[in-house]
C-alpha cells in the first residue's frame, strides 16, 4: 500500500470523560467491533469483576479507575484505529492533558442523567485550544435521563460548542425503545436481551406508517422531535465539525453495546487523517518523507515481570522502521530501535513499520523523557506537553533502609513517567513529591511496593507553589536564589525552581525582582 493510502486510512483519537460515565466500557465496546478483543470486562460499581482490557495496571484493577492512558491499535473495515483511553479521574488530569497532543481528534463520553461534569468541561477547554475535532457519545440511556433537547442545550452552553445529533433517542430508562441514525437514516431497536451489533432497519422516509409497527405510539413523537431536531441544530458539514467548532452527538448505551458501532462507523468516515503538527521551528507535515515523532507518555513496569520500561512515541511524519537509526534531538546522539512494539492495551507484539498517526512503544533504558524528539536528523522540538505546577506537597522518605536502591530507581522512573514531580531541596536535601491530587499518592506508595519492592512514607509541608523561574539578568538571578535560598529546589532536570509557601510571599517574589519570570508550566 503506498504511504499516502497507509495515512489517509489512520485515525488516532483520544476517549475522555469524568469518571464513571462508561468510557472504559465504551473503548472495550469498540475493541470488540474491532475484532481486538472477544471479551470486554464489565465495570461495574467501581469493582472490576473481569479486568477491563484497557486498565491494566494492578492498582487500577482494585479500584476500577484508570490511572493511565492506554494505547490500543486495531483494524476496521480497511482502516486503522488508534485508541488511547484516557483517565477520567482529575488527579491524573496532566496525564490527559498530554495524551491529548498526541490525537488528532476526540470523543467525549457523557453520562445521560448526570449531563456535562466539571472535568467533563476541563478537558474540552483543551480541546477548544488546539482545536480538537470533538464527537460526544451520550451513554447509559438505558437508565433514567434529562430531557433530550435540555441536555444537548446544556452541552452548548457549558462545552462552548455546537451540536448538531446524528442519532436520537427513542425514550430512556426502562422505556428506552432504541435510535434513529440521522446519518444513514436507519432505526435501530434496544433490546437488552440481545446484543446484536448489526440489526437495524432503513427508514428513508420516516412519515412511512411502517413505523408505527416497530414502536407504536412514539412514532409520532419521534416525528415531531425530528422536525424540531433539523429546524434547530444546523445541517452537519465536515469543515466545521473538523475545525472544532461543531460536535455531532450520538446516543447509546456501551454497556449494552447499543449504539457504539453507528459511532464507530460514523467516525471513521468522518475523522480527520493525521493531521500537520507545530514544532518550535515549522510546521510538521505527515506527508514529509523523512520521519519526526514526539514523546508524549512514558511507562514504567508495563510487563512487572520483565521491569520493563516503555517511551510512547506519536508518528507524525515519514515512516517509522524497525532497526534504523534516529536522532534523539535533545540528548543530540542516534538510536537503533531493535524491537518497536505496537499495542493492544497490555498485549505487544513487534511492529517492523509504523506510519503517521500510529502509536510506537519504544524500549527505554533510561532515554527518554516526556516531550523528546525523534528525528532523521533535522533538529525540531515539538510544542505543547507542558508539567503543569503541582497543587499538593510531600516530603518523600525511605520506610525501609535496606530498599533505599530501590526506591531511588522507583521514584525516578514513575517520575519520568510523569506521574508526579520531583523537587530536590537546595537547603537540606530532601526530596519533594508534587502532584495534582492526592490519590497520586496512593498510586505512588503502591507501586513502589508492588513494582519496586520499596516502602515510602510522605511527611506534610507547607507549600503553596512551584514556580520555574527564569531571567535575563543574570546578577538579579543570582540573588534571588541566594536570598530565597531555603526556599529553592531543583527539578528533575536541574532546573531552579522556587517553592513559594503561600500565595502572599509569591506575590512578594514577584513584586520586588520584577526582571524574573516565574512559570507555573515547565514548558517556557
Amino acid at each position: 500500500m503506498k504511504f499516502s493510502e497507509e495515512i489517509k486510512r489512520r485515525r488516532t483519537f483520544g476517549i475522555v470523560s469524568h469518571p464513571d460515565a462508561g468510557k472504559t466500557t465504551l473503548t472495550e465496546k469498540l475493541l470488540l467491533f474491532g475484532g481486538a478483543i472477544h471479551i470486554a470486562g464489565a465495570v461495574k460499581n467501581n469493582k472490576i469483576k473481569k479486568g477491563a482490557t484497557s486498565d491494566f495496571m494492578e492498582i487500577e484493577r482494585q479500584r476500577g479507575i484508570s490511572v493511565a492512558t492506554s494505547v490500543m491499535g486495531f483494524e476496521y473495515e480497511g482502516y486503522k484505529i488508534n485508541i488511547l483511553d484516557t483517565p477520567g479521574h482529575q488527579d491524573f488530569q496532566e496525564d490527559t492533558f498530554r495524551t491529548l497532543t498526541a490525537v488528532d481528534s476526540v470523543i467525549i463520553v457523557i453520562d445521560a442523567a448526570k449531563g456535562v461534569e466539571p472535568q467533563t468541561e476541563k478537558l474540552m477547554n483543551v480541546c477548544r485550544m488546539r482545536k480538537t475535532p470533538v464527537i460526544v457519545f451520550i451513554n447509559k440511556m438505558d437508565r433514567p435521563a434529562q430531557d433530550t433537547f435540555s441536555l444537548l442545550d446544556e452541552i452548548e452552553d457549558q462545552l462552548k460548542i455546537k451540536v448538531r445529533p446524528l442519532s436520537w433517542p427513542i425514550n430512556n430508562g426502562p422505556d428506552f425503545k432504541g435510535v434513529y441514525n440521522l446519518y444513514n437514516h436507519s432505526l435501530k431497536l434496544f433490546d437488552p436481551s440481545i446484543q446484536d451489533i448489526e440489526e437495524k432497519v432503513e427508514f428513508k422516509d420516516i412519515s412511512s406508517s411502517e413505523l408505527e409497527n416497530y414502536i407504536g405510539d412514539d412514532a409520532e413523537t419521534l416525528r415531531e422531535e425530528l422536525e424540531l431536531v433539523e429546524g434547530v441544530y444546523p445541517e452537519f458539514e465536515s469543515k466545521p465539525y473538523l475545525e472544532g467548532e461543531l460536535a455531532p452527538v450520538f446516543f447509546g448505551s456501551a454497556l449494552y453495546n447499543f449504539g457504539v458501532q453507528e459511532l464507530l462507523h460514523t467516525f471513521v468516515e468522518i475523522a480527520p487523517t493525521p493531521q500537520p503538527v507545530q514544532t518550535d521551528e515549522r510546521i510538521v507535515k505527515p506527508e514529509e518523507e523523512k520521519l519526526s515523532g514526539f514523546i508524549f507518555k512514558i511507562h514504567a513496569n508495563i510487563d512487572p515481570n520483565h521491569r520493563s520500561r516503555i517511551a510512547f512515541l506519536k508518528v507524525c511524519s515519514g515512516t517509522f522502521e524497525r532497526n534504523k537509526t534516529y536522532k534523539h534531538v535533545r540528548l543530540g546522539k542516534t538510536l537503533r530501535i531493535s524491537s518497536p512494539t505496537t499495542f493492544m492495551a497490555s498485549q505487544k507484539e513487534i511492529v517492523d513499520f509504523a506510519y503517521p498517526g500510529d502509536i510506537v512503544g519504544l524500549p527505554d533504558t533510561g532515554n527518554f523523557i516526556i516531550g523528546d524528539t525523534l528525528t532523521e536528523g533535522e533538529n525540531i522540538h515539538f510544542k505543547g506537553l507542558p508539567s503543569f505546577s503541582p497543587e499538593l506537597f510531600r516530603y518523600i522518605e525511605n520506610a525501609d533502609p535496606m530498599k533505599s536502591k530501590q526506591l531511588g530507581k522507583g521514584v525516578d522512573q514513575l517520575m519520568d513517567e510523569g506521574v508526579a514531580q520531583l523537587f530536590t531541596s537546595q537547603f537540606n536535601g530532601r526530596k519533594i513529591i508534587g502532584t495534582v491530587g492526592q490519590l497520586q499518592f496512593e498510586v505512588i506508595q503502591f507501586r513502589l511496593e508492588h513494582e519496586y519492592g520499596a516502602k515510602c512514607r510522605f511527611e506534610p509541608i507547607q507549600m503553596y507553589k512551584a514556580c520555574w523561574i527564569q531571567s535575563d539578568n543574570h546578577a538579579s538571578l543570582e540573588e534571588f536564589k541566594k536570598r530565597k535560598y531555603q526556599k529553592m529546589a531543583k527539578d528533575k532536570r536541574g532546573r531552579d525552581v522556587f517553592m513559594a509557601d503561600s500565595q502572599f510571599i509569591l506575590q512578594m517574589a514577584q513584586d520586588e525582582f520584577k526582571d524574573i519570570s516565574f512559570h507555573f508550566t515547565s514548558e517556557y
